[in-house]
């Protein structure tokens, strides 16, 4: 069996919603916030990574 790799997603805001993506069968939606710092943050319940455009590439 394989495991794919979590999603990595790259955004515009600082301030993201994550809901899992696939309608009914992700997870509640949750408002993370993108530290300045690191330019990304990961979803604790699917771990995809969002990635705000001004690091991409760096990360």
């Amino acid at each position: 069996m394989v495991t794919e790799a979590p999603e990595t997603r790259i955004v515009d805001n600082y301030r993201v919603a994550c809901d899992g993506g696939e309608g009914a069968l992700g997870h509640p939606r949750v408002w993370l916030q993108i530290p300045r710092e690191t330019g990304y943050v990961e979803c604790p319940y699917c771990d995809a990574k969002h990635i705000h455009r001004d690091f991409e590439g760096k990360v």
